[in-house]
């Protein structure tokens, strides 16, 4: 009898494996119009870059299944436990490209997120190796920060996330009114000249036709450094003597060694920015608010640097903004000491 029972069991086990339903796919097309095959219903996501994983950060952090370079403790203190704990798989884009295809394949996504920057060639190389490995390529189009709230509509219908998506898109859509609206009417000349310092000597920026200083153009003011792009990493090299030239009314800085030691010296006490107090270091907890890595943050840092620009016409409540963003898209509700240390010296 007993052994009978076991036959009975092993058999509808059996009937039961067999009849299981197989992975539902659907075909959807992606922000750059391709066609790709997805599981129906995705729970974990591989994205290839820091952007994208941002991106998919705010929209759902537990889809999440590597991170693309190692945690700094700053960025702990605002991230959630899990995504903290999260093995590093790396990146197939910028400097190194240190993508770990044996981790990668380990956490098994579903798919992987691509940012469809605008170097084809890159995308290309990458998803031939993801289409080796028969996962699933999804671009995504970040390369503005206007093309923000389709891209949240995209993720959510993608990912089943719609309603959460809705109130995202709602955000960036406001953000990028407001801050549109209250410079619309300035004229070229009224726009304050601004050079985005980069690196610890400062002496490194981007052109005003790059991606990574699309904000200060938004914000209503004037990159001193004109031209398209160079290349998409940017940080481009540039004498003081340049500097001096250019004489901006605006210094916005990334480094604090920068602030600390540099900005201090016998070089840029002459410099116009300098002289009248409008030396900003842009907020970057717990991802960059303006640039590297280009990302969801800068919602809030156009309408930061559109008040550092134009406080008069873009009158901003740094606290009580940074508080509704952070608890929106970080799901985190900063207390009065993290938020003074996330708008520290901004």
């Amino acid at each position: 009898m007993r052994a009978m029972t076991l036959r009975v069991i092993l058999l509808l086990v059996v009937t039961l494996l067999l009849c299981a339903p197989a992975v539902q796919a659907r075909t959807i097309t992606d922000m750059t119009g391709r066609t790709v095959q997805v599981p129906d219903r995705i729970s974990r996501v591989y994205a290839s870059s820091p952007p994208a994983t941002y991106l998919l950060y705010a929209l759902d952090p537990s889809l999440i299944v590597g991170l693309n370079s190692p945690l700094n403790q700053a960025e702990k203190r605002f991230l959630r436990p899990g995504f903290r704990s999260l093995p590093v798989i790396g990146s197939s884009v910028g400097q190194g490209k240190n993508l770990n295809v044996e981790l990668l394949l380990q956490v098994k996504p579903d798919i992987v997120l691509v940012w469809a920057w605008q170097q084809p060639e890159i995308n290309a190389r990458f998803e031939q190796i993801f289409k080796q490995l028969k996962i699933p390529v999804v671009q995504v189009r970040i390369d503005s920060l206007r093309d923000y709230p389709a891209a949240f509509s995209f993720l959510g219908n993608l990912l089943h996330r719609a309603e959460r998506a809705k109130k995202l898109r709602h955000y960036a859509e406001e953000s990028l009114r407001s801050v549109e609206q209250a410079v619309a009417g300035i004229r070229p000349e009224q726009r304050p000249s601004v050079y985005y310092a980069e690196g610890q000597d400062g002496l490194a920026t981007e052109r005003d036709g790059s991606f990574h200083a699309e904000l200060i153009t938004l914000a209503g003011g004037s990159n001193v450094h004109k031209g398209q792009a160079l290349d998409h990493y940017g940080m481009e090299k540039v004498g003081m003597e340049q500097v001096m030239l250019y004489n901006p009314q605006v210094l916005l800085v990334q480094e604090d060694a920068f602030l600390q030691k540099e900005l201090k010296g016998p070089r840029w006490k002459g410099i116009r920015a300098v002289q009248e107090g409008r030396v900003y270091r842009i907020p970057r907890e717990p991802f960059n608010w303006f640039d590297r890595p280009p990302s969801f943050m800068r919602l809030l840092g156009v309408r930061w640097l559109a008040n550092r620009l134009h406080p008069t016409r873009y009158p901003f409540d740094a606290a009580k903004e940074t508080w509704r963003f952070y608890q929106l898209f970080l799901g985190i509700e900063l207390n009065s000491r993290a938020l003074a240390e996330s708008l520290h010296q901004s």
